[in-house]
């Protein structure tokens, strides 16, 4: 049971330097998207995209609360 606890552990500890390591490069992509003015276009994007969503969650939350509260209603007058 201890080692795999110890495996597990230096998994883990691995696992995130990797990511430490790689989050540290330079990105040559979102660089020319920076400087062409482009990024922009692709955050407008995604907000868009997250608005929309969140509308959505929204409207059916009213729609759930309303299809409850009418089936209570109905199982209260039986």
């Amino acid at each position: 049971m201890q080692s795999k606890l110890k495996y597990l552990f230096s998994i883990i500890t691995l696992t995130c330097a990797s990511f430490a390591s790689q989050a540290q490069e330079s990105v040559e992509m979102a660089d020319a998207m920076r400087s062409n003015g482009k990024i922009y276009v692709v955050v407008g994007v995604i907000l868009v995209i997250i608005a929309g969503l969140f509308t959505y969650l929204f409207s059916l939350d009213k729609k759930v609360t309303r299809i409850e509260k009418n089936l209570e209603k109905g199982s209260k007058t039986k």
